[in-house]
């Protein structure tokens, strides 16, 4: 004869490890779910950093140098813009980084100095800032507009002031972390005094 107790007993205890693997199942579902969320909100945050270093730089349109002592080159300015497709970039906020006769600069913004109104007027410290001049709507050094334009100025100091012929290798980081790079050589003659397209 069958006993109706016993049969009851393994139908609750076969219940109640069902419940116990659902219940299992469910959490491991919960942190799964979780841990994608995670994972894709990192991925977002990491492809719109990326995209902000390609795309959010200036583009450097031309670069003028000065020789105001013993006929080398010793002030240099650079027209920038924004490079399409790039957000709004604050200029005061960026770094220059200058190699010259062996000799490197890393330069920021002369607060100090502010935003001046030519170039000439633009006097910043040699090997330590760099001078902002507005040259088309960017009052307060920023490229909102692929219009704007604006020059960024700097000092060579007497190591790395260019004479005949030699290279000075320039990069402008923005806050974002976009890079642009110009390689230019000095004139084959330089005078005091003249201002040469490099």
């Amino acid at each position: 004869m069958f006993n109706d107790n016993d049969r009851g007993q393994v139908g609750i205890g076969t219940l109640i490890v069902f419940i116990a693997m659902v219940l299992v199942a469910a959490i491991a579902a919960g942190v799964l779910i979780n841990t994608a969320g995670f994972l894709q909100a990192q991925a977002e945050a990491t492809g719109e950093e990326s995209a902000e270093q390609v795309v959010d730089r200036v583009q450097i349109s031309s670069v003028i140098g000065n020789a105001s002592d013993e006929d080398q080159i010793d002030k240099i300015g650079m027209t920038v813009l924004r490079s399409p497709g790039a957000d709004d970039i604050n200029l005061n906020n960026s770094i220059i980084e200058v190699f010259a006769n062996g000799s490197s600069d890393t330069l920021t913004f002369d607060a100090e100095g502010g935003i001046a109104d030519d170039f000439d007027d633009a006097d910043p410290n040699a090997g330590e800032n760099f001078s902002i001049v507005n040259i088309q709507n960017a009052e307060e050094g920023d490229l909102s507009d692929s219009s704007d334009r604006a020059q960024l100025v700097f000092a060579l100091g007497d190591e790395s002031a260019l004479s005949e012929g030699d290279t000075v290798t320039i990069t402008v980081t923005t806050s974002s972390g976009g890079t642009a790079f110009v390689e230019k050589r000095a004139p084959s003659t330089i005078e005091t005094g003249e201002t040469y397209r490099l």
